[in-house]
């Protein structure tokens, strides 16, 4: 992949196929996020029925997205473990709990935003 030589809009465009590639690896191999896109559409229909204003929206897509992100992270920084050190290795498990403790913190953010604006409406 050599961008340089390709000019700036062509390398744009193989670098937007690429993402799109990557995003489109995850929600297809990857058993954790296909969970979280469920969870997210799911919360997305019950915004969409509970008719939630702009700034819920925003906040509902920011959460959703950071959870994704962070997994999506996670599952890259697994997999260059794996490659690195395939047998488990005490470094390589501090490596990926951290990891992993870092889509813990997304996915508690994101409960909290969602009872924050779910929880009045259903109550």
């Amino acid at each position: 992949m050599n961008l340089q030589k390709d000019g700036f809009v062509k390398g744009r465009i193989k670098s937007f196929k690429y993402a799109f590639k990557g995003m489109w690896l995850l929600i297809t191999t990857e058993h954790s996020i296909m969970v979280q896109c469920f969870i997210g559409l799911t919360v997305m229909l019950l915004g969409w029925w509970l008719e939630i204003s702009s700034t819920e929206w925003m906040l509902q897509i920011l959460a959703t997205g950071l959870v994704l992100v962070t997994e999506s992270l996670n599952t890259a920084i697994e997999k260059i473990c794996d490659f690195i050190h395939p047998d488990h290795h005490k470094k390589i498990g501090f490596i990926k709990d951290i990891s992993a403790g870092a889509v813990s913190f997304a996915a508690v953010s994101a409960l909290i935003i969602g009872f924050i604006i779910y929880l009045p409406k259903l109550l």
